[in-house]
């Protein structure tokens, strides 16, 4: 019997870095072909196909290169003899670049995402493993419908719900309220549950004019005063517990949408959604007369991309908080 035909998307990152002796640090320097010669036993997977979009830090994907990958993504998987599609991605916005495209692309075929936490030079380099896994997982009919799915340290997480968690550990993304929705072994994969909130918004670009801010004990007004008079196409703010703020910067949410700009409220908190369930100055309860958009249970990058997208929709604040909206009974 024939094995599935998986495409490999490389875009860089810590899996296809290597030490450079000038400088003592990890530089890209590993080609896509370069990878999958790493892991020969792949053949025994699948026939893959390799596509190199780009080799850099994820510190430098942009959104519109994340809606570019999504486009080669889809394109890949239109084809008929490609079964999957991995992308291989640094991990710093690798939850960023699965949650983008888990709202915006078209196909239903499993696509996944994996990188490393250690260099291709490193000691214990995971990278093999992970393209291993990825591959696997790609290549599994249980994967297909799923969205996009983030796969490290033989897990396999929902774009939606998963996280990096620690800077350096190679068991550095979690799930925090779920947990992985599977595992990849060396046979196979078991994926034990269809991850919830698949939302779809279709867009061919971003609205990129959309900032984050993270509020701090005792914090001013003065960045969202700032973002209102730019003027920003629409605010995160990342409030403290349930979604509640100081004063301070409850005027500066007032002064924002005042200038008409759409703000969605997440929380800071690593699990959890924002509820309104205090009504004190301040507080998610008192700041909804300004019709301020629910992020859900999506923390602020995650919201922050939402908006990007939304936008795009439209810039009615009732609309948008109606794609924002999750059910909750």
């Amino acid at each position: 019997m024939s094995r599935k035909k998986i495409a490999v998307v490389t875009t860089g990152g810590t899996i296809a870095m290597k030490l450079d002796p000038a400088t003592g640090g990890l530089v890209p320097a590993v080609s896509g072909d370069d990878l999958i010669a790493a892991v020969p036993a792949l053949k025994e997977v699948a026939t893959v196909e390799v596509h190199e979009s780009s080799n850099v830090p994820s510190g430098h994907i942009t959104p519109e290169l994340m809606l570019k990958i999504g486009r080669d993504v889809d394109a890949l998987a239109a084809r008929e003899d490609i079964a999957g599609v991995v992308i291989t991605h640094g991990t710093d916005t690798m939850e960023e670049t699965a949650y983008l495209l888990n709202l915006t692309l078209h196909t239903e075929k499993p696509v996944t995402i994996t990188g490393a936490m250690r260099g291709a030079t490193d000691m214990g380099y995971d990278g093999p493993g992970n393209i291993l896994a990825a591959v696997r997982t790609a290549a599994s009919s249980q994967a297909a419908g799923k969205g996009v799915l983030l796969v490290l340290n033989d897990e396999i997480h929902a774009a939606n719900e998963v996280t990096k968690t620690h800077t350096v550990s190679c068991s550095t993304f979690h799930s925090p309220m779920s947990g992985p929705i599977g595992h990849a072994y060396y046979d196979g994969v078991v994926i034990n549950r269809q991850p919830l909130n698949l939302q779809k918004i279709y867009t061919d670009h971003l609205e990129t004019n959309v900032e984050l801010l993270k509020v701090t004990a005792g914090m001013s007004d003065f960045l969202f005063r700032a973002c209102a008079d730019k003027p920003v196409a629409g605010l995160v703010v990342e409030a403290l517990g349930a979604g509640n703020v100081p004063p301070t910067v409850r005027d500066g949410i007032e002064y924002v949408r005042s200038k008409g700009i759409p703000v969605v409220l997440a929380s800071r908190v690593g699990t959890g959604r924002v509820v309104p369930i205090y009504t004190y100055l301040g507080s998610a309860g008192d700041m909804a007369q300004w019709d301020l958009i629910d992020a859900g249970q999506i923390n602020g990058a995650k919201a922050r991309l939402k908006l990007m997208a939304a936008l795009t929709k439209t810039q009615d604040i009732h609309e948008l908080q109606r794609l924002f909206a999750e059910r909750v009974d």
